[in-house]
């Protein structure tokens, strides 16, 4: 496959009943020119701007395209970044390019329109941090924009195909969700944790990322001539997961399981689908890349709201037994009264619980796959669905106490792993082939 260049891609930013921007330089928009602050609001299924002094009908949709695209920007006010995670937050954040605002949900969406090469030099700062190995903001570059151009491919498929995606399987006795092309009908991506982390010119780049995108430009990890779906996350946890256990039922051959390490820790047994050998696994500390309480390569990975979080390889989490009870009835609408079991039926590569059943004195559930159980058994999120269940009698109440291991889903790169790795004299292919078997590296514009 050979694109002659770089893509265009539309990010959604942020939506709301109103918005409030500044831009910062000038921007034409149906043959006027516009600066400064300005809000956006929705009536009557039309977009009202205003600066305060004058008021203008925008319609349903309008662009904003900057005169100057090298010095110009414009800064979205009060964006949420880290939605329902542990570190939601809001910020300003300033962004490049084309600035576009729809109407979806009777709310307004701010999309962002601009290269594919430009929006990585945003994905590596903000997913990583910008003082990272040369070697692991290559690979990431690498990952990212086939990750991205993968999506676009598939969207494009899923839309011309007459059958509409399927992201659940609803019973009686039990609900298997996962979340992933579901969301995103008017733009390619968005701009966080769903798909992945942008945030424009806001996290500054450096020199170091800006090499790393231009010394990778146009390639992908291919397998069969198609543009791998190149996953990350976090933490693995010593061990990588199937694509199928955190999505939809399509194996690829390129994430499949893998050892983050060059050999299997010695002391364990690495098939994590058996419940004696995950619970030895995730109760111990099995050598692995991602196994690692080295300041400084945590720094290079991980962003100043990252490193709030600390125990990602190994952690805990205790619920005394009503707390959980009205949590969960809460995350999942289901009232299964006071919970008396959580029982792990289905367990993957790593050791991530795919189904779980949730016993009540009211109701019985099956819940999976690892997002869907992450999020009812917590306020935001677990770290990951690789968990087991230990039920203590203390003072006089009975405790869940969930022991961990790792951060995220699991698939594909395990980004402090690869950190380690690039810390370590890897270099960026090497990095490459130790997480996407049987992928090849190829340049196609």
């Amino acid at each position: 496959m050979t694109i002659s260049k770089a893509p265009e891609i539309s990010v959604g930013i942020v939506s709301g009943s109103g918005l409030t921007f500044t831009l910062n330089g000038y921007f034409t928009e149906g043959g006027h020119r516009f600066t400064g602050q300005w809000t956006a609001l929705l009536k009557d299924s039309r977009i009202i701007l205003s600066d305060g002094t004058e008021v203008i009908d925008a319609g349903a949709e309008l662009t904003f395209v900057p005169e100057d695209i090298e010095s110009n920007s414009f800064t979205l006010h009060a964006v949420t970044i880290g939605v329902a995670f542990h570190w939601q937050r809001n910020e300003d954040q300033t962004f490049r390019g084309d600035l576009r605002f729809i109407i979806e949900n009777d709310h307004i969406t701010a999309v962002n329109i601009l290269p594919v090469e430009e929006y990585l030099l945003s994905v590596i700062s903000s997913e990583m941090s910008a003082t990272s190995s040369a070697e692991l903001l290559k690979a990431h570059a690498v990952i990212s924009r086939s990750w991205l151009l993968a999506q676009m491919e598939k969207t494009a498929g899923l839309k011309a195909g007459e059958e509409k995606y399927r992201n659940s399987i609803v019973t009686d006795t039990e609900i298997i969700r996962w979340y992933d092309r579901e969301d995103h009908d008017n733009f390619d991506v968005c701009a966080d944790d769903h798909c992945q982390r942008y945030q424009g010119i806001t996290r500054a780049s450096t020199p170091v990322v800006e090499q790393a995108v231009l010394e990778t430009s146009g390639e992908v990890l291919m397998n069969d001539g198609q543009i791998c779906d190149a996953r990350y996350s976090k933490c693995c946890g010593g061990i990588t997961e199937l694509f199928e256990n955190a999505w939809e039922q399509v194996s690829h051959p390129y994430l499949q399981k893998v050892i983050d390490n060059k050999n299997m820790p010695s002391g364990f047994n690495g098939d994590l689908t058996r419940e004696a050998n995950a619970v030895k696994w995730i109760t111990g500390a099995p050598d692995a890349f991602c196994n690692t309480k080295d300041k400084e390569t945590l720094k290079q990975v991980l962003n100043n709201y990252d490193q709030e979080t600390n125990d990602f390889f190994r952690w805990k989490v205790t619920y005394p037994r009503e707390e959980l009870s009205i949590l969960v009835r809460e995350k999942t609408g289901i009232d299964f009264g006071l919970i008396t079991d959580i029982e792990p039926i289905t367990r993957g590569t790593s050791g991530r619980i795919v189904r779980l059943r949730i016993k009540g004195e009211r109701k019985t559930m099956i819940i999976g796959k690892e997002l869907e159980i992450r999020k009812a058994l917590s306020k935001t999120h677990l770290y990951s669905s690789a968990f087991l269940v230990e039920k203590r009698f203390e003072k006089g109440e009975s405790h869940f106490i969930l022991h961990g291991a790792g951060w995220g889903h699991g698939v594909g790169l395990c980004q402090i792993g690869a950190a380690v790795m690039g810390a370590s004299g890897y270099s960026y292919n090497g990095i490459l082939m130790h997480y996407f078997t049987d992928a090849t590296l190829k340049k196609i514009y």
